[in-house]
């Protein structure tokens, strides 16, 4: 491959990524697999270093991401939707959205096997690439490429939709119509920030017994933190039941 072309995929790696790096040999550092270093001249370096801080550094962010954006959801929650966002097949899937198997420097073994959409190798060139992100230009940058990519709206939708960490909006309903009291309506009265990080405003009234807003960074999660502000003010236990029978420490003397 000539270095021409190498440049070319290279840069239009950097457009989709939306990083251009300052110093590029750290992006081939994090597309360069072992069976390519092994095959190369001299002591050519292989990114799974930049993978084992890749790993770490996304782990960060998406934690410290989650706090903010989800400030009602408990320790378990937020476990729960990282181990999603952080999961192997949900990073593949934001790797091959990114055409980053296009850009991997394989030996030709690894290139014959069908390297270049292999699960593990983009899983782990995605994490190097993360390293070599914040290795050019720091935290922020990193934060900005994870957010708009591993975080993006569509992911936080499909977490929501499927891992059922949830149930304020359906704790709240069943309280009311068990009470017969009004049912509970939900409008979006603004949305704000850029296209990647959205943030949607949500009313919530209850007849004329109770109202509140709350932002979130979809729909459903500000409607569900406008729901648990309901709950607690009708006064309705939201402690899992299993914290709930938990005996009292017992006073130390």
């Amino acid at each position: 491959m000539s270095s021409e072309h190498t440049t070319r995929t290279r840069q239009a790696l950097e457009a989709r990524i939306g990083h251009q790096f300052h110093d590029p040999a750290l992006l081939e550092h994090a597309l360069s697999h072992r069976s390519y270093a092994r095959e190369a001249p001299g002591d050519y370096p292989h990114n799974e270093r930049f993978e084992f801080l890749g790993d770490a550094v996304l782990g960060f962010i998406v934690s410290k991401s989650l706090m903010d954006r989800f400030p009602s959801y408990t320790e378990g929650q937020l476990t729960k939707l990282r181990a999603f966002l952080v999961s192997a097949a949900h990073l593949v899937e934001v790797a091959r959205r990114l055409s980053l198997g296009e850009s991997l420097l394989l030996g030709k073994g690894e290139e014959r096997s069908g390297g270049r959409d292999k699960k593990a190798l983009l899983v782990d060139a995605f994490e190097a690439v993360i390293a070599a992100i914040y290795l050019d230009a720091g935290l922020e940058a990193t934060r900005q490429f994870v957010e708009g990519h591993v975080l993006s709206d569509g992911a936080l939708r499909e977490a929501d939709e499927n891992l059922g960490i949830d149930n304020f909006k359906s704790a709240l309903q069943e309280f009311l119509q068990g009470r017969k009291l009004p049912v509970p309506g939900y409008q979006i009265v603004d949305q704000s920030g850029p296209p990647h990080r959205r943030i949607f405003t949500v009313e919530l009234r209850v007849g004329k017994l109770f109202s509140a807003t709350a932002q979130g960074s979809t729909k459903k999660a500000a409607e569900q933190e406008t729901a648990r502000q309901a709950l607690e003010f009708f006064g309705v236990d939201r402690t899992p039941e299993s914290e709930r029978n938990k005996p009292s420490a017992a006073p130390v003397e």
